[in-house]
């Protein structure tokens, strides 16, 4: 007997106690061992309907082999069944997990372990032509070591009561879909509204994974018509955005990488850039030409004066070369600059989360150099934009060829 049994015992003699549908589940010592039972609710029994259905899930029960659905052998008192003795082994309710270990959400890959195999059992027993119809931190159940998803009593058998919402439901609503509390049709999409108000309730406490966060949102539809049709859809649905978010995140450490190879390269080689300003070349306008007695003619100006003189023209084109020539020579240095800040030695081993936000600080300053340095240059802006994009896009290939060893190079996750 373990500590939990010991406690227990000195009690009522009942451990791991929850509320299911149908009644209240515990573990028992039973002939010296503790064994897992279901007393069934007297108040359920006394329903004809119920008792009737109860009978139809126990037979069933013995035929699914599903390894994630829990099975069980009724206990009978006269022709009631009065209560159901669970297979043996080691499995407690999900609410009870939560609970003692709360932190088992955060842990590597349990959500995606725990959504997996649950949606996998749904699908399993809607081939049988049944419905869990609700999925609660009580009547699902995990087992202990490895935390595979166990389930225990099938929903949709008992649509042939009266107002099944009112009498097996007390409590666990909110995971009911609510077409099924509106004695509504039942098919796989209220599993799918069930499973999504469960996958939120775990996450009560915790930030939901990004991948799940859309998938849930449409799962929970009021409209059955606006949810996934069936589980194997919204598996795969969640299994396309897991992918898509995993390889952003490689993308994103790769170029974190390229970034912290040319930084480590232009960290040892600092560059004073003095400032220097350029003011626009003066216009002179034509009127004043004409009244100083040149002759517009000579300046390529059109009668109707629709284009610029050749000498303005010349003038322009000369200070504009000289303003790029100007701006591509100091935003390049103060990239390098920049980039040092983040991508060095000392930053080398950060973590991911961290090291996407100094990333993104600075993104902002190399966004903010370029405009100051544009307006310093009197550059359009612009063109100033795309300058500084094929500066740092050529830095970025430069580095990546000369890398070399850069897989000791990496960020921790």
């Amino acid at each position: 007997m373990n500590y939990e049994e010991l406690l227990a015992s000195r009690k009522d003699g009942k451990l791991n106690k929850t509320r299911l549908p149908i009644g209240d589940y515990y573990r028992q010592q039973i002939d010296g061992k503790y064994r897992s039972v279901v007393d069934i609710a007297p108040e359920l029994n006394n329903n004809i309907k119920f008792s009737e259905a109860l009978k139809a899930e126990c037979d069933q029960n013995a035929s699914l082999t599903d390894q994630h659905i829990l099975h069980f052998r009724p206990q009978t008192e006269g022709h009631d069944i009065i209560r159901l003795e669970m297979e043996q082994g080691q499995y407690q309710p999900l609410r009870q997990v939560l609970n003692d270990t709360p932190a088992i959400v955060a842990e590597p890959h349990f959500i995606e372990e725990f959504t997996r195999q649950l949606l996998e059992a749904a699908a399993y027993l809607h081939e049988q032509g049944v419905f869990g119809v609700c999925y609660s931190p009580q009547t699902v159940f995990l087992r202990k070591g490895d935390n595979a998803v166990l389930l225990t009593h099938v929903g949709s058998h008992y649509l042939m009561m009266n107002d099944p919402s009112q009498l097996y439901y007390g409590g666990m609503e909110e995971f009911v879909a609510p077409e099924v509390m509106n004695r509504g049709t039942i098919d796989h999409r209220c599993d799918i509204y069930s499973i999504g108000r469960l996958l939120r309730k775990i996450f009560d406490q915790s930030d939901m994974p990004l991948e799940l966060r859309n998938v849930v949102k449409k799962a929970v539809s009021e409209s059955p018509e606006d949810r996934y049709s069936t589980p194997t859809e919204m598996l795969d649905n969640i299994n396309r955005k897991r992918n898509t978010y995993r390889s952003l995140i490689t993308g994103i450490i790769a170029v974190a990488i390229a970034g912290l190879c040319i930084a480590l390269y232009f960290d040892m080689m600092p560059e004073s850039t003095p400032v220097e300003f350029v003011k626009p070349a003066p216009r002179q306008a034509t009127d004043d030409l004409i009244d100083e007695g040149v002759d517009p003619a000579e300046l390529g100006v059109t009668s109707d004066g629709d284009s610029l003189v050749a000498v303005e023209r010349a003038s322009q084109q000369e200070y504009q070369a000289k303003a790029e020539a100007i701006f591509r020579k100091r935003y390049e240095a103060a990239a390098d600059k920049i980039l040092s800040k983040i991508y060095n030695k000392a930053n080398m081993n950060v973590s991911e989360k961290n090291f996407q936000l100094q990333s993104q600080s600075t993104v902002d300053e190399l966004m903010k150099a370029q405009q100051e340095i544009s307006a310093e240059s009197a550059l359009d802006p612009a063109r100033s934009q795309l300058i500084a994009t094929e500066i740092i896009e050529r830095l970025t290939d430069q580095k990546k060829k000369a890398l070399g060893g850069s897989n000791s190079l990496g960020i921790q996750k």
